[in-house]
């Protein structure tokens, strides 16, 4: 364990939500109730404060938050100008809460996260870490489809060399130094889950078990498990284009064993026809071909956000009571 000691810190909670009217009302309650029983034991300043990030809901979630920043202090809410995605709205709500806050805890907010990992997240962060990773120890709650197809997402990002902490999402405590580091990353095709590991200091993990979802229908279906997957295989690694490297030797090699095989066949009179098999290897190239375009035309795309240098998000309404001009220009900085 690191030797240094950090001292009480001001706390912040980003909430990310999209079309959460459902669930807003307990999940800022739960929230609320749980930074009064850290402040009482001394855990965290008493000014620490709950940020929602509203990504461009189409129901009455801003609403709600409007509502609540009106009745709480400790309550502010960020609105994005539209839907730019789930880890868009993260950072947009790391990049408000940093410049205000000691350290920042990232949540969903249908609280299947058990919010009571958090304390022992800031215990972590007393005794000198960076980064607190929430990890799932256990997925009970989830069907069995849903189980599988997540850990198999992990499996294949580990097996691509993205390198993430297995069973981890986006539940985790960062520094503000952490935030900061996360934050000096660029790109706009950002894989937040990768990206943590990349900045460095100390960290560890705190076990928690999955609840359930109380209301509301899940924001990461199989499709999008599918494309977040993509988002970060093609974001940090190239991976992909090293297999069609060996794929390609691999074919180079076997059409050189073919052929002499072929040539001795001829020359010692035992030709044959051979169309099925001409057919199945032409569909079988063709097939690789237009794989490995794919591929590579992920990779160019990619290259071609980039380099439009467009900004990750527009943000529409920053309600905070007493948000310091450091917090803004921030904001400012990383649209």
């Amino acid at each position: 364990m690191p030797a240094s000691l950090y001292p009480v810190p001001r706390l912040a909670i980003v909430v990310p939500c999209y079309n959460e009217e459902e669930v807003f009302t307990f999940c800022q309650q739960e929230l609320s109730a749980l930074l009064a029983s850290m402040v009482q034991d001394q855990k965290i300043k008493p000014d620490s404060f709950l940020l929602f990030v509203d990504d461009g809901s189409r129901d009455s979630t801003w609403a709600q938050i409007q509502t609540a920043c009106g009745a709480q202090p400790h309550v502010q809410g960020l609105k994005l100008s539209r839907n730019e995605g789930h880890q868009s709205a993260l950072l947009a709500g790391l990049a408000a809460a940093a410049p205000q806050a000691d350290a920042v805890v990232s949540i969903d907010a249908d609280l299947q996260d058990d919010i009571q990992a958090i304390p022992r997240m800031v215990s972590c962060y007393h005794a000198g870490y960076d980064v607190v990773y929430g990890v799932r120890e256990s997925r009970q709650t989830d069907t069995w489809f849903k189980r599988t197809s997540a850990e198999g997402f992990y499996r294949l990002m580990a097996a691509m060399g993205v390198q993430q902490v297995f069973n981890h999402a986006d539940f985790r405590l960062l520094s503000q130094r952490a935030v900061k580091g996360l934050l000096a990353y660029a790109e706009r095709n950002a894989y937040i889950r990768g990206l943590v590991p990349l900045v460095g200091f100390p960290s560890t993990q705190v076990g928690y078990a999955r609840g359930i979802r109380t209301a509301g229908e899940s924001k990461y279906p199989l499709r999008k498990m599918l494309a977040l997957a993509m988002e970060g295989i093609t974001s940090l690694t190239i991976t992909p284009l090293r297999l069609i490297t060996a794929l390609g030797l691999f074919i180079c090699a076997f059409s050189l064993v073919a052929a002499i095989y072929v040539l001795i066949r001829k020359f010692t009179g035992h030709t044959a026809a051979g169309w099925p098999s001409i057919i199945l290897s032409i569909f079988f190239m063709g097939g690789v071909q237009m794989l490995s375009l794919g591929i590579l035309g992920e990779y160019i795309g990619k290259i071609y956000l980039e380099t439009k240098k467009r900004p990750r998000f527009h943000v529409e309404s920053f309600l905070c009571q007493e948000a310091p001009d450091d917090a803004i220009a921030t904001l400012a900085s990383t649209e």
